[in-house]
């Protein structure tokens, strides 16, 4: 099956376009923090969006297009089969840093290379913005962790307190851009 990348917008994206994403994960295991340090701990649960957190997803996304959003969706015929989105504003003392705010692909769609190239929408988009590096508050499973690192992002260097107090058990990590090559991802 071809996917194709496409720009998001008001023509081709809007609060009914994920109707038919799968976002389902069953997680065995996640890091937390013991003792002041990473661990992988069991933690079972299975996060399953109903077709209502997908419309109220999408409606977010819908309303800021093109204002302080940026986003990239994978297309399969016309179903969305991933996207990805990107704030405009620029953040953080040390570096300038723009947040991954949503990554993600259908169930039915991962191991195809679709959230690499996903990825580097996301990078080229955060570098037009004027960022040095993507900011991403991660989700802790074993699973989301062993992708982010396959990307090459790293722990954060500087740590957005607004972003841990809204995900607390998230992994705060970044991508620095300088790095990224359109031949790497």
């Amino acid at each position: 099956m071809e996917i194709r990348y496409e720009k998001l917008n008001h023509e081709n994206f809007g609060g009914h376009s994920l109707d038919e994403f799968r976002r389902h994960q069953t997680i065995t295991e996640c890091w937390r923090n013991v003792d002041g340090e990473l661990k992988l701990v069991p933690n079972n649960f299975t996060e399953n969006w109903p077709v209502e957190k997908c419309r109220e997803v999408a409606a977010g996304i819908s309303c800021r297009l093109e204002k302080d959003l940026s986003a990239f969706g994978a297309f399969c015929k016309n179903r969305i089969v991933g996207f990805v989105t990107v704030e405009h504003k620029i953040f953080g003392n040390s570096a300038k840093y723009v947040n991954l705010e949503q990554f993600q692909v259908s169930e039915d769609f991962r191991g195809r290379g679709i959230g690499r190239k996903l990825f580097a929408l996301a990078c080229s988009e955060a570098k037009n913005l004027g960022a040095q590096k993507l900011y991403i508050s991660a989700h802790s499973s074993k699973e989301s962790q062993t992708a982010y690192k396959a990307l090459g992002c790293i722990p954060a260097v500087e740590i957005n307190e607004k972003m841990v107090a809204e995900e607390p058990f998230d992994i705060q990590m970044e991508f620095v851009l300088e790095q990224t090559k359109s031949a790497d991802l």
